[in-house]
């Protein structure tokens, strides 16, 4: 009984998403002009070259730091509920910010951190 609930509510959720998107696509106006297609930034026409390349090291920074970035939004329920748990969950966070620190050190020792 609870599988033709969760048929008809998939069936019933790919109508409403495909009906939204057609009909957006139907009543939303349209003006084809060439500013349109031309890249955009803030507003300001570029000036020189636009496909300039970056250093890889701006990259890796941005992802390290989303990485830790999104760990300690992982860390923050366990310390809201941290008494309740018990012992073994708390040896389960320690091996994640173990783990995570052995990532930190990978990326120290391949010079991830080095900003020039």
């Amino acid at each position: 009984m609870n599988s033709e609930y969760l048929i008809v509510f998939f069936i019933l959720g790919l109508v409403l998403v495909g009906g939204a998107i057609m009909f957006s696509s139907l009543v939303t106006p349209r003006s084809y002009n060439t500013k349109k297609f031309e890249p955009y930034e803030c507003g300001i026409p570029t000036e020189g070259p636009t496909w300039i390349q970056f250093r890889v090291g701006y990259y890796l920074f941005a992802i390290i730091y989303l990485v830790f970035d999104v760990e300690t939004v992982f860390l923050f329920p366990f310390g809201v509920v941290m008494k309740s748990i018990g012992l073994r969950a708390f040896i389960e966070i320690v091996i994640f910010i173990f783990i995570l620190g052995l990532g930190l050190l990978y990326a120290w020792k391949k010079g991830a951190l080095k900003w020039i």
